[in-house]
């Protein structure tokens, strides 16, 4: 790798205070220190579902239900992509490449760190139980075993009572 080339980082988000949380965690620890000039190129890329897996695949009616379902999740993808936008804002990262792909997150991740030869894929953990992950699977175990890049798993601190 040249010298002058920048090594990527891709940070996965959704509609969560713990993907926020990553990328508030990334944006501290990677840029805000180095804010002249830091060493990573930053992507953050939102898996927008699509409305078929939201609502199942089969049904009567469900045709119908899809356009209203879809717009509701582009509503929800330029929250997302919003909020992440103020925070590099914030924090001073003016350069950050931020992507909406349709897809099934654990695919759009991993897909994404090939598209951009990430060194780090960054995800936040959801903090689910053992029953929980293994109905609903777990976004940052998957990456952790396909992605072909060091994986963190940025974890909210548990707050005091």
């Amino acid at each position: 790798m040249a010298t002058s080339e920048k090594q990527a980082i891709v940070v996965g988000i959704d509609d969560s205070e713990h993907s926020m949380y990553a990328l508030e965690w990334t944006l501290d620890h990677f840029f805000a220190p180095l804010v002249s000039n830091p060493p990573f190129k930053l992507f953050i890329v939102h898996a927008k579902p699509t409305a078929a897996a939201s609502i199942g695949l089969a049904g009567p009616g469900a045709a119908d239900v899809w356009p209203y379902v879809d717009a509701d999740l582009k509503k929800i993808a330029a929250r997302v992509v919003d909020k992440a936008k103020e925070l590099c804002l914030a924090k001073s990262v003016h350069d950050a490449v931020v992507e909406v792909v349709e897809g099934d997150a654990r695919n759009v991740l991993c897909e994404a760190v090939e598209k951009h030869h990430a060194s780090v894929l960054a995800v936040g953990s959801h903090g689910y139980g053992a029953i929980k992950r293994a109905f609903l699977g777990s976004v940052s175990d998957y990456c952790a075993h396909h992605a072909h890049c060091s994986v963190m798993i940025v974890k909210r601190p548990k707050t005091k009572h």
